[in-house]
């Protein structure tokens, strides 16, 4: 009990109850909820009832409680960055939900904020422990598919929205909201390099004021171009992903993933032929592939990420291992996502 870490938690929405709170039960011989805050009454009941904790209206009370060590901050996106160097600075390690900042200037000032407090600052960005995009990094790594030349990662859905995160006062708009996510996938696969940003932003089925279609490309020098689609425009859902390698590729959704490949020494060998076909035929072989698939139930799917980040996390909080996920990295998003909002004004 002693090595639990004494975790508080602002905001006690979507993220904050049913992501964090929810993981944290899980990994209840790691973590105790200690303190919350959010303003409305009926939730904080709701956590006091269940987790025993102190629950706060105000978030200056709740971060002057001095038994919190790890505080959780899923608040409304516009308030990410503001509330989370206030709790760095009295001395709290914070984990900040995605998007990390409406700006990249916000990020920089957060970074800053732990390097000069001496704190832990951790983004939540979990999607870096999907089970399906750990499978597709594994089957790149492996080298089966060979030099990758296209990464296609998409999430596609069709329906109005109309709540909080469709405004941009708030800090709302799907380029923040899930395009973080597949835009840190989709870095991974880059590495360091900085990509040229393409990227297409729309109002369509919202009723806020923010962009609910999201096209990017990044493309790096040697490095598989990057497509990314994040809509609420999309009446024919396609797969999550579309690998395309030298020798196979790669197609699947979160729950299921095949991909088919071929060992070049099973091609007999070729060489141009400038000369007519005998047939006026097209060049045409049998390629020998070789197929494999995998897949995830989606009860076991749904919260893998969150447990495995916080696991990582408590490695870092209680064995001093570096951070899996580091503010650098998610700085990295914050950039491609100022750069769209430079190349679109909507």
């Amino acid at each position: 009990m002693d090595d639990q870490v004494r975790v508080g938690i602002a905001g006690l929405g979507r993220s904050g109850w049913n992501i964090h709170a929810r993981a944290f039960e899980i990994l209840s011989d790691k973590y105790r909820i200690v303190a919350v805050s959010d303003p409305i009454e009926e939730r904080r009941r709701e956590a006091v009832e269940k987790n025993g904790c102190r629950a706060y209206a105000d978030f200056d009370e709740f971060i002057r409680d001095r038994e919190v060590e790890l505080a959780v901050i899923a608040t409304p996106s516009y308030l990410h960055a503001p509330q989370t160097i206030k709790a760095l600075e009295s001395g709290k390690h914070v984990v900040c939900e995605k998007p990390m900042a409406t700006s990249l200037a916000e990020a920089d000032a957060m970074i800053e904020s732990a390097r000069k407090t001496g704190k832990i600052l951790a983004v939540f960005q979990n999607s870096l422990f999907n089970p399906d995009y750990l499978k597709v990094k594994e089957v790149i790594q492996s080298g089966k598919l060979g030099r990758i030349v296209l990464i296609k990662i998409h999430s596609h859905s069709f329906g109005r929205r109309w709540d909080w995160q469709t405004l941009k006062k708030f800090g709302g708009g799907e380029l923040r909201n899930n395009g973080v996510h597949l835009i840190i996938q989709g870095l991974s696969f880059i590495g360091d390099r900085e990509p040229e940003v393409f990227c297409d932003l729309q109002r369509t089925l919202t009723l806020g004021d923010a962009e609910d279609h999201v096209k990017i490309i990044l493309k790096a020098q040697d490095a598989p171009l990057i497509d990314i689609e994040v809509t609420r425009a999309c009446a024919y859902p396609q797969n999550t992903w579309l690998v395309m390698g030298t020798r196979g590729g790669l197609t699947g959704n979160r729950f299921s993933l095949r991909w088919k490949y071929f060992n070049p020494e099973d091609l007999p060998p070729r060489h141009v032929e400038a000369e007519p076909t005998p047939d006026r035929s097209y060049n045409l072989e049998e390629i020998p592939w070789r197929e494999e698939s995998w897949s995830i139930a989606e009860s076991e799917y749904w919260g893998a990420s969150a447990i495995r980040f916080y696991q990582e996390l408590y490695k870092t909080l209680r064995q001093g291992k570096p951070l899996a996920i580091t503010s650098e990295m998610v700085r990295r998003v914050m950039w491609i996502i100022e750069k769209c909002f430079e190349k679109c004004k909507i």
